[in-house]
């Protein structure tokens, strides 16, 4: 068969794995907040096992250790800076458009 009439070329991508975010010193523990800090999303959740490129035996510990800071106080359960921010500000629209119209 010749090369011009391949049903599908060849990928020019490299398969090479990536090294996974954890290191082998690092102990994942509820107390390593470094660590741990970089698997929550902005919004406080956890992040998925495929986005970390971690083990799943990592990602189970993971987990575990954040569950057990959130339990702690360490981190919070959920993280609404933004949240708050935009009600604050439709606040503020809302009350200054009642105020026009009853001029």
């Amino acid at each position: 068969m010749n090369k011009s009439k391949r049903l599908f070329p060849k990928s020019k991508r490299s398969f090479r794995r990536r090294l996974p975010p954890i290191g082998s010193g690092d102990r994942i523990d509820y107390r390593n907040m470094s660590l741990i800090s970089r698997f929550i999303s902005e919004q406080g959740k956890i992040l998925s096992r495929r986005v970390n490129r971690v083990t799943l035996k990592q990602q189970r510990l993971i987990t575990i250790a954040i569950k057990q800071a959130r339990i702690l106080s360490l981190l919070p359960f959920l993280n609404n800076q933004k949240q708050f921010e935009r009600s604050e500000s439709t606040l503020r629209t809302t009350s200054t458009s009642l105020r026009t119209r009853k001029k």
